[in-house]
Parts: structure tokens; sequence; C-alpha cells
């Protein structure tokens, strides 16, 4: 098995779910002793989250880039960041290593792609929803997106940071969450990608339309580098 570095503390819950995710598969996969061989490295969020400014962007890229070359000299042979937003830092660090970045907008294009998914919606934090670095590597996939709904970019925003990251789920959020769903279910989409780990703790796979968890194949992806089944 191959060793991965896992950067992770952003939130610290989605570093526990790609934990146990890429554990449970190994183990699956390799018998009930085993267990994967990985490195993490958490960082501080406060250091790093609610980034505004290209100002902002650029210490968190430093950040994680010095984190990435601390796994690679330990030892790791392929860096995943446990954060959607923070692939926004993706470039730098990838010109920075020697070893790849596994990108996790590439591992959800790759599955809706051999799902044949042709026309989505993303959930996620305002960066996900409306930048480029994360839509751009889907639409690679052949993916085309709906524009982000203006209306609800904020108040997801605000749930994801002012609640989910801090381990606090409430009904009046799930119904949110629920209204937009079933929305965006009246439109001309085939599935939706939750691009926030964190939303998993307030939406389901029991939804209208098909949910594509980002962490939850990247997570699967990580363990398909793990056993070589990515070549």
């Amino acid at each position: 098995m191959r060793k991965i570095g896992l950067i992770g503390g952003m939130s610290w819950h989605s570093t526990a779910s790609y934990y146990r995710r890429i554990n449970k598969h190994v183990q699956q996969r390799h018998g009930s002793m085993a267990s994967a061989p990985m490195l993490i490295e958490n960082l501080n969020f406060a250091d790093v989250g609610r980034c505004e400014s290209d100002e902002d962007w650029a210490k968190a890229s430093k950040i994680l880039t010095k984190s990435a070359k601390r796994l690679e000299r330990a030892g790791a042979t392929a860096i995943f960041i446990a954060a959607n937003s923070m692939y926004k830092t993706y470039d730098e660090m990838s010109e920075a290593l020697k070893i790849p970045v596994i990108h996790i907008a590439d591992s959800v294009g790759e599955r809706m792609k051999a799902d044949g998914i042709t026309k989505a919606s993303i959930l996620g934090t305002r960066q996900v929803m409306t930048e480029g670095f994360y839509r751009k590597r889907l639409v690679g996939h052949g993916v085309s997106l709906s524009p982000p709904d203006q209306t609800q970019v904020s108040g997801i925003n605000r749930i994801i940071y002012q609640e989910l990251m801090v381990g606090k789920v409430t009904r009046d959020s799930e119904r949110v969450l629920k209204t937009i769903i079933t929305n965006i279910a009246k439109e001309d989409v085939q599935a939706i990608v939750l691009g926030c780990t964190e939303l998993e703790m307030i939406v389901t796979d029991a939804n209208i339309l098909p949910i594509y968890n980002g962490a939850r194949i990247h997570a699967e992806a990580a363990v398909d580098w793990i056993f070589g089944e990515d070549e």
C-alpha cells in the first residue's frame, strides 16, 4: 500500500470524516486488521479560515504549501486536502511538489462522467459555488453547471461557517437545505454536488436528486491511490 498525506483541520470535522472513510474502505479491501498508511497534518483553521482578500488567500496558500512539503518529505506519495475551498491553493501547491495533489473536483468530475451526468448544481461555500477553481474542473469533465443562486450563497455560507464547522446542527438549517434542493430539482439538472464536507451533516442521500458527496468520492479516490488502482 502507498502512503498518502492528508492536510486537515479545515474543519476538524471534515478531517475526521476523511479519516474514518479511508480507514473503513482500506479495512474492507485488505482485511479486518488493516488500516491506511497515512500522514496527517492538522492545520489550525483559525490561521486559514474565512479568507476573503487576495492577501488572505496568498497567506493560506503558503501555509498549505509548506504543510504539503512537510508531508512529502515525510514519505507521502500523494497529497489530499480534506476541504473543498482550500483547493483554491492547488496551483501553487502543485508547482512546489514532486508528488501529485489529487484535486477533489477531478475526483467528482470523473465519477459524474462515468455515471453519465452532464448537468448539475453545486452547494458549498461561497468560493466553491461562485469561483472558477472548482467549477472549471468539473466543466473540464463534461459537466455543465447551473449558475449559483446569489440569493442562496450567503445563507449557505453562513450555515457552513457559523454552524457546521463548529459542530452545530439545527433543524432550521436542515429545512433550509431541503428547500434549496427541492427547488433545484425543479430545474434542468441531473444531480447535486456537495462541495463542502460539512454539508453532509444536514444533507442526506435520500433526496429527489442524486447527491455527489465530494468528500466521500475524494476519500474513495485516496483509497484507490493507496492500492495503486488509479493507474
